[in-house]
């Protein structure tokens, strides 16, 4: 069965494991008979070695890792330039304004902004990531009278849905939780989905099984990472998840995950993803 086919297979099963809570071993009866069992023992390896290189990954060759390297680091310089809270919130099109106005950043070459352009638009199913994509313009904006700065977090949350739960959160489990990150734009996906495959040699598939690639990630829309005070960056491991705020957000049904245990959406288990 070629990956193609197991995709299909996965996703006319998703119903039936529960792919917004916590995954229905039940289901694993109709899963085995849905998929050939070698298929699906590949693909739960893959997920249970979600940061190590596999076979069929989708890696950049020697030329292409070049134009990922000076297009990542150009966003960084823009990063430096607008500040990481506002860079969080930047359009794809602000990011090419100040690298034209700014000689410290310098104007992206066509040969990035093509590279920006192809990863984009490029199918993610190809790196195994099966999420949907809720932004589906690479020059999606998001406005700044929509959004709520959240103070001593650097981060910005959406007015409505996304803020009114985040209070509701804090109300429940007190100051001990805090906002990680919150809305995310194009460029800032670009950023983190970028620097994850540079720092393993290119490796696009590898990069996605932690981190949507860009258009493919919530946080542009509304959902939120929250995490323990003191944990630090063991916040984004599953660490997490062993710790007294986890279990009080899975009391009081916070838990509704994106990601959750088990899922088969070719991403790592999230339990500080909060589904808005």
């Amino acid at each position: 069965m070629n990956r193609r086919t197991f995709l299909k297979s996965i996703f006319s099963i998703s119903a039936c494991t529960g792919l917004c809570g916590f995954y229905d071993f039940a289901a694993a009866e109709d899963i085995s008979r849905a998929v050939d069992e070698k298929d699906l023992k590949d693909y739960l390896h893959r997920m249970s070695n979600f940061d190590k290189s596999q076979p069929d990954d989708i890696i950049l060759d020697k030329n292409e890792l070049r134009l990922l390297k000076s297009s990542l680091n150009r966003l960084r310089r823009v990063q430096r330039t607008v500040g990481f809270g506002n860079f969080c919130v930047l359009s794809f099109d602000d990011a090419i304004k100040f690298g034209r106005n700014y000689s410290s950043i310098g104007r992206f070459t066509k040969q990035e902004l093509d590279f920006l352009d192809n990863t984009f638009h490029f199918d993610a199913h190809d790196y195994g990531f099966y999420g949907e994509k809720p932004v589906t313009r690479l020059t999606a904006s998001i406005k700044r009278k929509d959004l709520i700065k959240i103070p001593r977090t650097g981060n910005f949350l959406y007015r409505g849905d996304p803020h009114s739960k985040y209070l509701e959160i804090r109300k429940e489990l007190g100051k001990q939780v805090y906002l990680t990150s919150g809305v995310r734009g194009v460029v800032k996906q670009f950023i983190l989905f970028l620097s994850k495959a540079a720092a393993n040699g290119g490796n696009l598939s590898l990069a996605s099984r932690s981190l949507a690639p860009p258009g493919y990630s919530y946080h542009a829309v509304g959902d939120f990472d929250v995490g323990e005070k003191g944990l630090g960056a063991a916040n984004f491991s599953a660490s997490f998840a062993k710790t007294k705020t986890c279990s009080k957000l899975r009391e009081h049904g916070y838990l509704q995950l994106r990601y959750p245990e088990n899922n088969l959406l070719g991403v790592r288990f999230e339990p500080w993803h909060i589904k808005v």
